[in-house]
């Protein structure tokens, strides 16, 4: 046996976006900070610079062949990368591919209208998500607030409450989330502080 060189994702999406240059390319990577981000990009470190996009600055893979074409990043590709900050077991971002981005706090979203529009198509009372929006809103300001041990970083967003389905009873809904997956999430946070998780319980009832 051997092994064979094949075309990685990314390689084809910048050559599709290459035949394409008018046309805006996104290409997005889900929790960028789960693996060594140096190893993971190689070359790219260099060729997803701004002034290092296009043909002119093409450089021939590692792993290529002598019949291998240079690869560029077209100027109208563009990488978005979501990371989990709270989480302290993923990689960090090191200062060399961090300068390569530009980064955007993403806020909980429980006062955004969509989020009650979402909820309203699924069943959800306008009640409801107003007791929801209360609670998480006041659980997120301990959070934030307990910059000793947690902080902004740690705020629960809006993702436990996004159903895919009808919900025929809110009530038993909302306290199941509560329960069996907000509940957990705060017992890990204040595992070493009694005193904010009984506060914290408190207020969510469970």
């Amino acid at each position: 046996g051997r092994f064979l060189l094949h075309n990685g994702v990314f390689f084809d999406f910048c050559r599709s976006a290459a035949q394409m240059p008018e046309e805006p390319h996104v290409f997005v990577i889900d929790e960028i900070n789960r693996g060594n981000l140096s190893k993971i990009f190689g070359e790219l470190m260099l060729l997803i610079e701004p002034d290092k996009r296009g043909e002119d600055h093409a450089i021939r893979l590692a792993y290529g062949d002598a019949k291998s074409e240079p690869f560029h990043v077209p100027s109208n590709v563009y990488l978005i990368g979501t990371m989990n900050t709270a989480d302290r077991s993923l990689s960090l971002v090191d200062y060399a591919l961090r300068r390569r981005f530009a980064f955007v706090e993403m806020e909980p979203g429980f006062e955004s209208p969509v989020f009650s529009v979402a909820l309203e198509r699924r069943g959800v009372s306008p009640q409801l998500i107003g007791q929801i929006r209360s609670v998480m809103g006041t659980l997120n300001q301990m959070i934030e607030e307990d910059a000793t041990n947690l902080g902004r970083g740690y705020r629960i967003g809006h993702s436990f409450y996004t159903p895919t389905r009808n919900i025929s009873d809110g009530d038993a809904w909302f306290r199941e989330i509560l329960e069996f997956e907000i509940l957990p999430l705060i017992e890990e946070y204040w595992a070493d502080d009694p005193k904010g998780l009984e506060k914290a319980r408190s207020l969510l009832g469970v």
